[in-house]
C-alpha cells in the first residue's frame, strides 16, 4: 500500500523512477533536466523575494540584523549565505547570521533530531540578542521543520519581523508566523526526499537574491560594480585595484595607493579621488549620502567595454 506524503518535496519523481539503470551520461541529463525546471521556480515568487528584499533593507537602514534559521542542508546554506556577506559587502560579521538546529557543530555532521527540537530555537535566537525589529527568515525545505516554526513563532513573539523560504506549502501554523512566505514548488527530487538537489538550489537562488537586493540597495555597489568588499586575500586585493582603476580612470600604482589611504575600503577610495577628501570626510559624505555613492559623486558607473 503506497502511503502518499503531502509534502511535495517527499513524493517520487517519475522521471527517474529508473535512474538507478541508467549511465553516467543519463544520470546527469536526467539531474540536469530537473534542474532546469529551479529558476522558474524561483521566478514564480519574485513579489515576495522582492518584499523580503525592501524589508531586509528597511531593517537594516534601522540598525537591525539578518538571521537566518533552519536545520540540515537549509540550515547550512543560510550560514554560507550569511558568511558571504563580510567579504563580499564590508558589512560587519553580526549583520546578518545564519543559526543551525544543533548548533554549529551540526554545520559539519548531522545532528540526529536536532530539527524536531523546539525547545531549542528559542534560546538559540536569544543566545545572539535577536530583538524586536530584526528580521528572521526560516528556512525549511519541506516546509515543515519544526525547529524552525519554533524559532519564527519565537522571533514574533519579541517583535522581529519574519519570512519562510520552503519549496513544498507550509502548513498554517507556520504561515502564520510568517511576515513573507517565499514557497519555491520545485517538485519531487530526481532522488525521493534528497532536498540538497533542487530545492537546495532554488534556496541558494532566494537567499542570494535577498541578500545582494538589500545590499545593493544599500548602496553596496555602483552599477554592478562591488564598491564595498573588504580585501582580505590576494584575489580582492586584485579585485579592489581593478575596480578602482575602473572607476577612478587611473593606473593600478595610483589606485593601490588611494586604497591604503582610504584603509583598504573601495568606496572611500573613489569618493577621496572624486571630491579630492581625506578618508574621514569620505565616510560622512557617504553617510550623508545613504550610502549611495551616485548620489555623494555625481557620476555614472564606466561603460561596460
Amino acid at each position: 500500500m503506497r502511503i502518499q506524503d503531502p509534502r511535495i518535496t517527499e513524493r517520487r519523481n517519475p522521471r527517474t523512477a529508473d535512474i538507478d539503470l541508467a549511465s553516467p551520461l543519463e544520470i546527469v541529463d536526467l539531474i540536469n533536466a530537473e534542474d532546469r525546471t529551479v529558476a522558474d521556480a524561483v521566478a514564480s515568487q519574485r513579489e515576495q523575494i522582492a518584499a523580503a528584499v525592501a524589508l531586509a533593507e528597511q531593517v537594516f537602514r534601522a540598525g537591525g540584523r539578518l538571521f537566518y534559521t533552519g536545520a540540515g542542508t537549509s540550515g547550512r546554506l543560510g550560514v554560507v549565505d550569511a558568511s558571504e556577506c563580510p567579504p563580499t559587502f564590508g558589512t560587519p560579521f553580526d549583520m546578518v547570521q545564519g543559526l543551525m538546529a544543533g548548533g554549529p557543530a551540526a554545520m559539519f555532521k548531522a545532528q540526529e533530531g536536532a530539527e524536531d527540537r523546539l525547545d531549542t530555537a528559542g534560546p538559540d535566537l536569544d543566545a545572539v540578542g535577536m530583538r524586536a525589529g530584526d528580521f528572521v527568515i526560516g528556512i525549511a525545505a519541506s516546509g515543515t521543520t519544526p525547529y524552525v516554526r519554533a524559532a519564527l513563532m519565537h522571533a514574533k513573539q519579541q517583535g522581529a519581523h519574519t519570512a519562510i523560504v520552503a519549496c513544498s506549502p507550509p502548513p498554517q501554523a507556520t504561515l502564520d508566523c510568517a511576515d513573507i512566505a517565499i514557497v519555491t514548488v520545485t517538485g519531487p527530487e530526481a532522488v525521493t526526499g534528497s532536498t540538497r538537489m533542487k530545492a537546495g538550489t532554488a534556496t541558494k537562488l532566494v537567499l542570494n537574491t535577498i541578500t545582494t537586493g538589500a545590499m545593493i540597495r544599500l548602496g553596496k555597489t555602483f552599477g554592478n560594480l562591488m564598491i564595498d568588499l573588504r580585501a582580505t586575500n590576494e584575489k580582492l586585493v586584485d579585485r579592489s585595484e581593478r575596480i578602482v582603476g575602473e572607476i577612478c580612470e587611473v593606473p593600478r600604482e595610483r589606485a593601490r595607493e588611494l586604497l591604503a589611504a582610504a584603509g583598504g575600503i573601495v568606496k572611500y577610495a573613489i569618493v577621496m579621488h572624486y571630491l579630492g577628501v581625506d578618508r574621514d570626510e569620505a565616510e560622512s559624505r557617504l553617510q550623508d549620502g545613504g550610502g549611495v555613492i551616485r548620489r555623494v559623486i555625481g557620476r555614472t558607473p564606466p561603460p561596460v567595454a
